[in-house]
């Protein structure tokens, strides 16, 4: 924990409104400025206790106080070394252990992760007994979305009309396994914009998911490989489709501040949010209309982490016949938030009731997510408020439908199986 950063923090109580914990709780604790106060009692030489341990765990790692703070605290790089203290000195419950195991054991491994996806999805008719032998057990049934079909990417898609760029697209695990057809939908697009589109088919875990719950030497490893599998492809630029990985893709340098020939070589990977890259890049490809009306969902990691806002809207306001509606309370986390919403199903549940009821008070057709957990997270809060099925499709989804011409009752519905 960084003293300088932690002096930064004046208490001045704008990151309160901001805070999704704080919010449902009303604990100063559970406060950013609260945990903040922790971290420095810490530093200055108290125990870290288990009571601190809960209040650091409970941080969904969201960002919003970030973008809320006038005084430009890194309260970002603080909860990540927190969370890394807490990792080396607090001592876990032995069931708390296996379940951190089990899925740092399966989520970043892509093929363990395939072979889950299935038992997963059946262990949702058992969610009730699952719920009862271990709440994070009940969660992960809970979330898990249908089996999709696979899909098979080649390694270059090429343009198709002159080429603009190069670039090189993140699969990423819960994306590339549990939503393949958002890839897909990504490299058609980037291809109808003019992009050769380089897929690197040994390409493994960006280390989102390690880096957010304090794995520090498992996120720097991930890194390295990630850095050198995208300086192989030679490449403009790598584009990223879900919100998680596209924030700690543009941290690695950070990640890798002790090594510093790293460092500058992640220093020297572009990485960009699709719509970011899009907007960069200008449209060529006729958008076609599509008559639906969707709600757009601010992603954490997109939103406050990236500050990517304006451009996934500018880009869905542009196709003619779309209307966009806006989500209330749109700066509050949805309680997915990487692992959050299995390690802490409780308060993930509440936040994700919340984000629910919002949603489906914009009244539209489809549900706009740029981020495959939040898009578990919220289908599953609607399917638990007994409104069935929510329709949910990536921006990368929705430029598809409109360039390719396809109709809007295909948005949300993409083919599964079992």
């Amino acid at each position: 924990m960084d003293p300088e950063l932690i002096r930064d923090c004046v208490h001045c109580g704008f990151c309160l409104p901001t805070c999704p914990t704080y919010v449902l709780w009303g604990e100063e604790m559970d406060s950013p400025r609260g945990r903040i106060h922790l971290m420095g009692q810490h530093v200055e030489g108290t125990p870290l206790t288990d009571a601190m341990a809960g209040h650091f765990d409970a941080c969904l790692g969201c960002m919003a106080c970030v973008t809320a703070c006038p005084s430009g605290v890194r309260y970002d790089r603080l909860i990540e070394q927190t969370r890394a203290v807490v990792e080396r000195e607090h001592v876990r419950r032995p069931d708390e252990r296996a379940i951190r195991a089990l899925v740092f054991a399966l989520f970043p491994h892509r093929r363990r992760l395939r072979a889950m996806r299935l038992p997963m999805r059946l262990g949702r008719r058992l969610q009730p007994f699952l719920e009862r032998v271990n709440p994070s057990l009940g969660a992960m049934a809970e979330l898990a979305p249908a089996v999709p079909r696979p899909v098979r990417l080649p390694p270059l898609v090429r343009a198709r009309r002159r080429r603009r760029a190069r670039v090189g697209l993140l699969t990423g695990c819960v994306q590339g396994e549990f939503f393949p057809q958002v890839n897909a939908a990504t490299a058609r697009v980037l291809a109808l914009e003019g992009c050769d589109v380089v897929i690197p088919p040994r390409q493994g875990c960006c280390g989102a998911l390690s880096l957010h719950s304090g794995r520090e030497a498992e996120a720097r490893r991930f890194a390295r490989r990630t850095i050198a599998v995208f300086e192989r492809a030679g490449v403009d630029a790598v584009v990223v489709n879900a919100a998680g990985c596209g924030s700690s893709m543009k941290d690695y340098a950070e990640v890798l501040a002790g090594e510093p020939a790293w460092a500058a070589r992640a220093g020297a990977l572009r990485t960009r949010d699709l719509a970011e890259f899009l907007t960069e890049l200008g449209p060529a490809a006729e958008r076609h209309p599509l008559p639906v009306t969707v709600a757009y969902h601010d992603a954490c990691h997109l939103a406050h982490a990236q500050g990517v806002r304006a451009q996934p809207r500018e880009l869905l306001r542009a196709i003619p016949g779309l209307e966009l509606r806006e989500v209330e309370e749109s700066a509050i986390c949805c309680g997915s938030a990487g692992t959050y919403n299995l390690f802490q199903p409780e308060a993930a549940r509440q936040l994700g009731d919340r984000k629910a009821e919002r949603v489906l008070a914009a009244g539209a057709d489809v549900l706009v997510s740029a981020n495959p957990g939040c898009t578990m997270q919220i289908a599953a809060s609607v399917r638990r408020a007994g409104k069935g099925e929510i329709r949910v499709a990536h921006t990368a989804e929705v430029l598809d439908a409109s360039l390719r011409g396809l109709e809007p009752g295909m948005l949300g519905r993409s083919p599964h199986r079992g």
